[in-house]
C-alpha cells in the first residue's frame, strides 16, 4: 500500500504504536520511510522503548509511560504487601468475595507480579525522559479504561480473563501522577481513555484547574478516540492543548470514524497505525492519511515540493505534518 514516494512518506508521523510488543527485525527501522512514535505500558517495556529510540533517534520517539491496563501492578501504598495489595483492588471491601471469585483470586495472585511502589514508576520515569529533550520524548500510552477485564496471562492466546476490572480511582491516581510529571518536565502525553468519557472530562478539567497556566504548557493527544464526536469538540473549545489521533487499527471498527475526523478541530487532527508491528505502519498511516484527506476534502501530495507553500496550497500529509509541529512545538511550551 505504500505508494507514495518516500520524499513525501518521510514527512508522515506515526503518532502512535507499539513497535517493541514485537520482535523488531534488523533492517526494519533502516527501512522505514516515517517517522513513528513509540508507546511502552508496562514494567517490561520501559527499557525496549528506550533503547529503540536511542539507536535510532532520526526516526524513533519515545513514549514513557504506564498503561491502565497495568495500572492494577503499582502500589499506591508503600510497604503494602503483594496479596493485600491486589486483594484491596479486586475483591474490595469483601462485598465481592464469594467462593467463586476467591477461587479465581487465588489463582490470579500467584501468576501476578509483586506490586510497584508509584513513587518508584515516577522516578523510573523522570530518568528516562532525562535521556530525551522535550520534543523527542512523550508520556505514553496512559490512561483511563473502564472496559478492561485483567487475564490470567495478558501473553496467552487465546487469553483467558477474569471477572476483575482495576478501579478507576486507583487508575486516577496513578495516572495523575504520571501527567504532574509531564506538566512539571513539559512532555506531551498520548492519552489512552475507554468507555469512560465523563471520567476523562473531569479528570482533564481537573488537570487544567490544579496546574493553571502551566496546563498549556503540554500538549494531549487523545489517541485512537472513540469518545463521541461532540465529547472531542467540547473538549478542544475548553482545553486548547487537546490535540485527538486516529487510527483504522482500532477506529475502523468503529461507526463513528468519519464523524470523529469531520468534527475534530482541522488543525489537531494527527493519524497514528496503533500497530504492534514496525513493519506495518506504514501502510497502516497511510490508511488513515486518505480517510482524512477524504472526509476534510483536503488533497493528497504526489510528490513533495520543497519550501514555503501558501496554506490553500496544502494537501493533506503537510496539514498534518503541520499539526504535528504543533503538537511538539518547543515554541509554545
Amino acid at each position: 500500500m505504500a505508494v507514495f514516494p518516500p520524499n513525501v512518506l518521510c514527512h508522515i508521523v506515526d503518532a502512535h504504536c507499539h513497535p517493541t510488543d514485537s520482535k523488531i527485525p534488523v533492517d526494519s527501522v533502516e527501512r522505514l520511510d516515517i517517522k513513528i512514535c513509540a508507546m511502552s505500558t508496562h514494567r517490561g517495556d520501559q527499557s525496549l522503548v528506550r533503547d529503540l529510540a536511542l539507536k535510532n533517534p532520526a526516526k524513533v520517539i519515545p513514549c514513557f509511560g504506564y498503561h491502565p491496563w497495568f495500572s492494577h501492578q503499582i502500589s499506591l501504598h508503600p510497604g503494602t504487601s503483594k496479596t493485600d495489595h491486589y486483594r484491596g483492588l479486586f475483591l474490595g471491601d469483601g462485598s465481592q468475595e464469594n467462593a467463586e471469585n476467591t477461587a479465581i483470586f487465588d489463582e490470579l495472585l500467584r501468576l501476578l507480579p509483586e506490586p510497584m511502589d508509584l513513587d518508584d514508576v515516577i522516578l523510573e520515569l523522570r530518568q528516562n525522559f532525562q535521556l530525551f529533550s522535550s520534543s523527542t520524548a512523550l508520556l505514553g500510552e496512559v490512561g483511563l479504561d473502564k472496559a478492561f477485564r485483567v487475564a490470567f496471562d495478558y501473553y496467552a492466546s487465546p487469553r483467558r480473563l477474569t471477572p476483575f476490572t482495576i478501579p478507576i480511582d486507583h487508575q486516577i491516581s496513578i495516572l495523575e501522577r504520571q501527567i504532574d510529571l509531564a506538566v512539571e518536565l513539559k512532555r506531551n502525553v498520548s492519552l489512552h481513555s475507554v468507555k469512560c468519557p465523563q471520567a476523562t472530562v473531569d479528570l482533564l478539567n481537573n488537570l487544567k484547574k490544579r496546574h493553571g497556566p502551566q496546563w498549556d504548557s503540554i500538549r494531549v493527544d487523545l489517541h485512537s478516540c472513540s469518545m463521541n464526536p461532540q465529547v472531542v469538540v467540547d473538549l478542544q473549545k475548553k482545553h486548547s492543548n487537546m490535540f485527538m489521533s486516529l487510527s483504522t487499527t482500532i477506529n475502523g471498527r468503529s461507526n463513528n470514524l468519519n464523524a470523529l475526523i469531520a468534527e475534530c478541530s482541522p488543525d489537531r487532527l494527527l493519524v497514528e497505525s496503533d500497530y504492534n508491528h514496525i513493519d506495518h505502519c506504514t501502510d497502516k498511516c497511510i490508511e488513515i492519511v486518505k480517510l482524512v484527506a477524504q472526509v476534510k476534502q483536503w488533497p493528497i501530495e504526489e510528490e513533495w515540493i520543497d519550501g514555503t507553500l501558501p496554506e490553500d496550497q496544502w494537501g493533506a500529509i503537510r496539514r498534518l505534518e503541520a499539526n504535528w509541529k504543533s503538537f511538539i512545538a518547543a515554541e509554545s511550551k
